[in-house]
C-alpha cells in the first residue's frame, strides 16, 4: 500500500479549484458566525449593496451565478428577511432587489468574515504574487464561464 506524500496528491487544475473552494468554504464557514451566510449568499448581498435596487438580471450579471441559482438564493434570503424583492415602476415584470435592515446588519457582520478569509487563503502566497494570483483567478472565470448563448468561453 502507498503511503500519501505530496507527490503521490491529484494535481489537475480541476481537482485542485474544487479543493481550494472547499478550503474557502470552510474558513468563511467557521469565521461567519451568527450571521449564517454562505459565500453565495454573502456575494449576491454585497452586489445588492453595491448597486441601485438592482433585478435579479443583474445580479447575474455582476456575480456570475446562474439564473436558476440566483433565483433560489434571493428566495431563500427573502425568507430569512435579509432582502425584500418588489416590482419596479418602470417595468411591473421586473423585480428590484433591495436588503432590509435586517439584511444590512448580516452583511456588516460578515464582511470580517470575508475579509480575514480572503487574508488567510492570499497568504500562501508571497504578497507580490497575491494581484497577479487574483488576476489569473478572473482571466480563468472569463475564459471558461458559459457566454449568453450557452457555449463556454471563447472558443
Amino acid at each position: 500500500m502507498k503511503h500519501d506524500t505530496s507527490s503521490d496528491r491529484i494535481s489537475s487544475a480541476l481537482h485542485l479549484l474544487h479543493r481550494a473552494g472547499q478550503c474557502a468554504d470552510e474558513l468563511f464557514a467557521l469565521r461567519v458566525g451568527e450571521a449564517g451566510l454562505t459565500p453565495r449568499q454573502y456575494a449576491v448581498m454585497t452586489a445588492i449593496a453595491n448597486s441601485e435596487e438592482p433585478s435579479q438580471t443583474t445580479l447575474v450579471e455582476r456575480t456570475g451565478i446562474d439564473r436558476s441559482t440566483m433565483a433560489d438564493i434571493v428566495r431563500r434570503l427573502t425568507a430569512r428577511g435579509l432582502v425584500q424583492r418588489r416590482r419596479t415602476r418602470r417595468d411591473a415584470r421586473r423585480y428590484a432587489v433591495r436588503l432590509t435592515d435586517k439584511g444590512e446588519g448580516a452583511l456588516r457582520q460578515a464582511e470580517p468574515a470575508a475579509r480575514s478569509t480572503d487574508e488567510r487563503i492570499l497568504s500562501a502566497l508571497a504578497p507580490t504574487q497575491r494581484d497577479a494570483f487574483l488576476r489569473s483567478l478572473s482571466k480563468i472565470v472569463s475564459a471558461v464561464e458559459p457566454d449568453d448563448t450557452g457555449r463556454n468561453g471563447r472558443g
